[in-house]
Order: structure tokens, then C-alpha cells, then sequence
């Protein structure tokens, strides 16, 4: 075993935490739709209606903005994943962000469409239950949460492309991994966007895929022969550990 091959069996972690962050997502949606911690859900839902000031409401509202994935996250990612592609000229940083994109979207929002959660400010019947026919529609997409989910997988993405354009410290690259999704996990569930437990399974999920997309190696995943040398490294590996 090369060096470099060692170093990477030392650390990356086995697959035994992804199935115990997939065995948790089950058993929160199960206990959700048997009718448990749904009293849990709306007791912290009103908590947080009756506690939130002006002050609180609008920090609470700019932060959550490190979640949105249409505005924010993904025009980052673009940016940083064209500038790399140009400096180091491969096209193996797009991989990385079609990959995230493709991974969210039928992840996601095939979760929410099928478990009809409607949003804790849903005015209709059965705000808090699951699997709730009057909840279809915007409001009916709140489990599990994308805000959550979406920050754990393009903060990944971030780190890695970022770790590839220059140097970055491990404990810088940790923090842009995880600092924003908690951030987001907070004021979601402060501003009453999802539930509780919404922003928890956006959270089991999120690690899933984000320690997934952490695992593979770009730049020795197969790629056609293209002109110029395009499908060469871009100095991706290494910089994407879970």
C-alpha cells in the first residue's frame, strides 16, 4: 500500500456512521408518522413565535441566508468551480458540482413531494402531521428540511474547491463545513420556516450525502480523452474528507 493510499485508509471513516445517519432518518419519519414528537414540534413552534423580537427576527433572517441554495450556495459554488476548472484547466471541478446538484435533486425534493409535511405557519388542517393531503403545494414541502440538507452538501462542495484554489488550514476547512449548517439548522427552526424535526432530518440527511460526495476521489473518476488536457486532475484529491 502507497503512502498516499494509507493516508486515506486512516482517514476515511467506514460506512457504519452513514447507515446509522440512515437508520435515524427512518426512525424519525416512522416515529413522525405514527403521531410521535409531533407535540414536541409545535411546542418549540410556538416557543418560537413568542419569542422573537424585531432584533432577533432579522439577524435570525440575513443568517438563514448562508442556506438558500438558488441565491447563495450554488452561485458560490459555480464561481469558485469555474475559476478552478480555468486555472488548473479541467473540467473535474464541475464534476463536482453537477454531482452535488444531481444528488439534492432527487434526494430532496422527491422526499418532500412524497411525505406532504405542510410548514409550522400552514393555516390549513394537520399542520404537523405527516403525509397530510391538504399540505400540497409550497407549503406542503417542509420534511425534510432542503435549508438544512442543501447547506451540509454545498458547504462541502465549498471546502473542496476552495481547498483546491488555495491553502486552507483543516480547522478553517471543518469550519466552513459545519459552522454555516448549524447557523442555518438554527434559524430555520427559530423562524418557524420548518419544524424541529424537519431541520434534524434535513440535518441526518444532509450527512449522508455530503460524506458520500466526500469519498469519491475526483481526480481519478473516469472521464473521456478531451482537447487540450481538460480531463486531467485539478488538484481535488485530498481535499474532500468527511
Amino acid at each position: 500500500m502507497d503512502h498516499a493510499t494509507d493516508v486515506r485508509a486512516r482517514t476515511v471513516p467506514g460506512w457504519w456512521f452513514d447507515i446509522v445517519l440512515l437508520a435515524a432518518f427512518v426512525a424519525l419519519t416512522y416515529a413522525l408518522a405514527r403521531g410521535h414528537l409531533l407535540a414536541l414540534d409545535q411546542q418549540v413552534a410556538d416557543w418560537a413565535d413568542q419569542h422573537r423580537p424585531a432584533a432577533l427576527y432579522w439577524a435570525a433572517r440575513v443568517l438563514n441566508y448562508l442556506g438558500q441554495g438558488g441565491q447563495v450556495l450554488t452561485p458560490v459554488a459555480l464561481v469558485l468551480a469555474v475559476v478552478l476548472a480555468v486555472r488548473r484547466r479541467s473540467v473535474r471541478p464541475l464534476l463536482v458540482l453537477a454531482t452535488a446538484f444531481v444528488l439534492t435533486y432527487v434526494t430532496i425534493g422527491p422526499l418532500k413531494i412524497w411525505l406532504q409535511r405542510a410548514a409550522p405557519h400552514f393555516t390549513g388542517p394537520d399542520r404537523v402531521e405527516l403525509f397530510n393531503p391538504a399540505a400540497a403545494g409550497t407549503l406542503g414541502m417542509s420534511y425534510p428540511s432542503g435549508h438544512v440538507a442543501n447547506a451540509l452538501v454545498w458547504y462541502g462542495v465549498v471546502a473542496v474547491l476552495l481547498g483546491a484554489l488555495v491553502t486552507v488550514p483543516p480547522g478553517l476547512r471543518l469550519a466552513v463545513r459545519t459552522v454555516p449548517p448549524v447557523i442555518v439548522l438554527c434559524t430555520t427552526t427559530y423562524l418557524a420556516f420548518h419544524w424541529l424535526t424537519d431541520s434534524i432530518a434535513g440535518l441526518f440527511l444532509g450527512l449522508i450525502l455530503t460524506r458520500l460526495m466526500a469519498r469519491v476521489r475526483w481526480d481519478s473518476v473516469w472521464l473521456p480523452a478531451l482537447p487540450h488536457g481538460w480531463s486531467g486532475p485539478a488538484a481535488l484529491s485530498g481535499s474532500s474528507r468527511p
